[in-house]
């Protein structure tokens, strides 16, 4: 088992990171172009495993494809292999195995697609068959609640069915941003939509190619804008970020504001630097745009010792693992309580608080649980005090540099 020792001599955060372009966008961008009738170039693609192994999986013609431990990829996948010709099987992980996709199988074969279980019902691996009469159903009811992963996948294949696709989505509408960054790829390829209430339609169309280019990640900078609130001295320039963002994460710009981490945008990307307001006592936030950074944040809170209050929680259990039950017990290693939270009676979905300060004589180690984000999360702490990360490189699902990029600004990583 491998275990990387993270430090910083001084607390000073200086210098200039080039982010990784989005995985969730290079994604996107990647299935997009496989349904568009010519190929285009992307530029600034994410160098994740992830997208890596949907760019090969997309080009592969073996009956049987693999996704590993990567749940877009495998989402993505199976709305569009259910689309192509012939018989293919898709599998992963065993964790992946123990990810949940029923939801997502129920309304493609709802639209006429031919799946099958080979395992565990409602779970892979699929049996995915030749598409006779895929499409002949143009309308469809899903929960709003499940993942956006399901949503997206069947919007992207949307415009390609012979009658486009109505879909009603039931109930709390949750991780709204990916949706809508799923259909403002779309609208930039050419594809018109609307969404009305709790219904998007979208006719039979074809995807126009152009060169598009994916912004960097907002959920990787993240832990740079965590280092920002625990740092000393800080100016630190993040390269390639959007002002006007299609991701949801860029909500980081207002949230940082109140531990004291004032954004400039500039031609680049973003400065970072102090902004001189006193830390709160609490903060509170619904992250239903913006699960992927409620790590980082509970982190933050933590590492400053400024009470939590989060909600918009609901999908963290079904990520790579459930990141409630592993926050609360990385946490609990640096004396942070982070429990469900009885003072938001009326609050939609699962209600939790940070609360304590950290604090450590022995250097942590924290478990990564196949997480890259529970990795990625938890090692900014290394500015306040040395840690340890076990299974590390679980960082090359989406950012594969992260820890060379953490020695670019002066953190020894003993490997």
């Amino acid at each position: 088992m491998t275990t990387y020792f993270l430090n910083k001599p001084d607390k000073a955060v200086t210098g200039t990171i080039d982010l990784a372009g989005s995985k969730s966008i290079s994604n996107r961008a990647l299935i997009i172009r496989a349904l568009c009738p010519e190929p285009f170039e992307i530029r600034r693609l994410a160098d994740a495993n992830d997208t890596r192994l949907l760019a090969a999986l997309l080009d592969s013609d073996a009956v049987e494809r693999d996704a590993g431990p990567a749940g877009t990829t495998f989402r993505f996948l199976t709305a569009y292999l259910a689309l192509q010709p012939g018989e293919q099987v898709l599998t992963g992980t065993e964790r992946m195995k123990q990810r949940p996709i029923g939801v997502l199988v129920e309304a493609l074969r709802a639209l006429g697609a031919r799946i099958d279980y080979l395992e565990k019902e409602g779970y892979p691996p699929l049996r995915i068959g030749e598409p006779s009469g895929f499409g002949r159903v143009s309308r469809l009811s899903i929960s709003a609640g499940t993942s956006s992963q399901f949503i997206s996948a069947l919007l992207m294949i949307a415009p390609v069915l012979p009658g486009g696709l109505t879909l009603e989505l039931e109930g709390r509408i949750v991780s709204r941003s990916y949706i809508e960054m799923t259909l403002n790829q779309m609208a930039y390829f050419g594809i018109h939509y609307t969404w009305e209430g709790h219904t998007i339609r979208i006719e039979p169309q074809t995807y126009q190619p152009r060169t598009f280019t994916v912004e960097a990640d907002w959920s990787a900078a993240s832990y740079y804008y965590a280092l920002a609130a625990f740092a000393g001295p800080l100016d630190l320039q993040l390269d390639g970020l959007f002002a006007n963002s299609i991701q949801g994460d860029s909500a980081l710009v207002e949230m940082m504001e109140h531990f004291g981490v004032r954004t400039e945008f500039n031609n680049s990307g973003v400065r970072l630097t102090k902004n001189g307001k006193a830390l709160p006592a609490s903060f509170e936030w619904d992250f239903i745009l913006c699960p992927d950074i409620a790590q980082t944040l509970a982190v933050i809170c933590g590492g400053l010792g400024v009470t939590g209050i989060f909600t918009g929680l609901e999908t963290l259990r079904i990520k790579e693992t459930d990141r409630l039950a592993a926050l609360r017990d990385e946490l609990a290693k640096v004396m942070v309580d982070f429990h469900p939270y009885s003072g938001k009676p009326n609050a939609p979905g699962e209600c939790w608080t940070v609360e304590g300060k950290a604090a450590w004589k022995d250097r942590p180690v924290f478990d990564t649980y196949e997480d890259h984000r529970m990795a990625m999360a938890f090692a900014p702490l290394a500015l306040l005090g040395p840690v340890a990360i076990r299974e590390p490189m679980v960082v090359v699902k989406s950012y594969p540099g992260f820890y060379a990029d953490f020695e670019r600004l002066g953190f020894e990583v003993s490997r």
